[in-house]
């Protein structure tokens, strides 16, 4: 699956690259939101894709701080 995947490479990343990447996924679903509303957006699945995957870096950043105290 991909998402198992997605969430293996992210357990496997750093806490600033895990940041770096959340602020990259934070940013593209500023774009696409704002595609959204100008009625550029072709593909509107992928801003629901997107919000899965910044929930995703959450959860992993918030277990290695656990694990960390």
């Amino acid at each position: 699956m991909k998402s198992k995947k997605f969430v293996e490479e992210l357990n496997n990343k750093t806490a600033a690259e895990l940041a770096q990447e959340l602020v990259a996924a934070k940013k593209e679903l500023f774009n696409l939101r704002f595609q959204n509303a100008t009625n550029q957006l072709d593909n509107t699945a992928r801003i629901k894709e997107v919000r899965k995957n910044i929930a995703r870096i959450q959860t992993v950043m918030t277990q290695k701080a656990k694990v960390a105290e």
